[in-house]
């Protein structure tokens, strides 16, 4: 049975981007305040969601057969490469977008350490009142996060060209082999010399869906990527559309991007948090964050210097200072090694005002 609904939606998949290849983008682009136009964006945004979850779906089921911590590197590295994906094909499609990269990794930044974060501790305190973790494991995320988001995203603000936010060549090299070097020796110490920091002392039950083979979940990930991959151009159409149309802010087009791309992540993690498996759960998360300013940032300034584009990083005064908030949190959360249902509560907090906040 599950073999049959893995094939479906991987034809479904292949059929709708061949039929917006041929004609929904044309629909998209002029017909999107359209009763056509609206059943068409939520058609394609249904099928990206299923492809997306097949994504995670079989990078979860490698994960549980290679053990940790490749297995969360491989779904963290396969969410990473949806958000490259989706980014990109945003800053190619439609208007000129400056910030929708730095938008897009500011939303995953706020969305997973105070909003996904939040709820998972919340939930997971209610249900067990305190949790455990290894605090080394989260002392070294937040340790590698806090000097990628400083350079990245902060650094930029201090450092620009000229009044319209374009870095010179000496700081868009300095971002592209300080992010690149400091997550590399962050995947050596992961994997190789500090494996125990990240694995967690609750054994994980084997999941249902390990009864396939490692080729078998490796082809279908690359498959299913592929195809969320052609349809992420797609779905660029109407996110930048309707922003233009409504005059919304710019970052709330960074904010769907990283919900639909961390829909999926977010749901296996506070299910692993409901098993008393929070470890795994903040692998996930604060792996993502730390994956996704290390290696968005390379591509899509690559892509700018490639495409010509002017792309721009730098928070503004209200984002920086919400970014520091979230880091001081996160490190007086994961400082003890247990967790309670106040620390999910201070981080929705944050989340709350990073979201109203973008419409001030």
């Amino acid at each position: 049975m599950k073999n049959s609904t893995e094939m479906l939606s991987l034809v479904l998949g292949i059929a709708t981007v061949t039929g917006f290849i041929a004609k929904g983008n044309e629909l998209l682009s002029h017909s999107l305040t359209s009763f056509a136009g609206i059943a068409t964006t939520v058609l394609l945004l249904a099928v990206t969601l299923v492809m997306i979850f097949a994504v995670v779906r079989h990078a979860d089921a490698l994960a549980h057969k290679l053990g940790e911590p490749y297995g969360t590197l491989i779904l963290t590295l396969s969410v990473v490469l949806l958000e490259v994906a989706m980014i990109s094909s945003v800053m190619l499609t439609g208007s000129e977008n400056p910030v929708m990269a730095r938008d897009t990794m500011f939303a995953v930044v706020m969305g997973v350490m105070n909003g996904l974060v939040g709820i998972t501790l919340l939930i997971g305190g209610v249900k067990y009142h305190s949790q455990k973790y290894n605090v080394q494991g989260l002392k070294a995320y937040i340790a590698a996060i806090i000097p990628v988001v400083t350079i990245c995203l902060i650094l930029p603000s201090f450092s620009s060209q000229d009044e319209f936010g374009g870095m010179s060549g000496i700081m868009v090299f300095t971002l592209i082999v300080t992010s690149v070097l400091l997550y590399g020796v962050f995947l050596f110490i992961q994997t190789r010399s500090h494996t125990d920091y990240f694995i967690s002392d609750t054994t994980e039950e084997e999941a249902e869906h390990n009864t396939h083979s490692i080729p078998y979940h490796s082809i279908l990930l690359v498959l299913n990527l592929i195809l969320v991959i052609g349809l992420a151009k797609s779905l660029a159409i109407p996110i930048d559309t309707s922003i233009a149309t409504f005059g919304a802010p710019s970052a709330l087009g960074g904010l769907i991007v990283a919900l639909i791309i961390l829909s999926p992540e977010g749901v296996g993690a506070i299910k692993a948090a409901l098993d008393n498996q929070l470890q795994r759960a903040m692998n996930l998360f604060y792996g993502s964050v730390l994956a996704t300013i290390s290696l968005t940032v390379p591509a899509v300034l690559l892509i700018g210097l490639f495409m010509g584009e002017t792309v721009i990083l730098g928070l503004g005064t209200t984002e920086m200072v919400l970014l520091t908030a979230t880091v001081l949190v996160s490190m007086v959360t994961f400082s003890s090694g247990r967790t309670h249902p106040l620390n999910g509560a201070t981080h929705l907090v944050l989340f709350m005002a990073y979201v109203l906040l973008m419409f001030d």
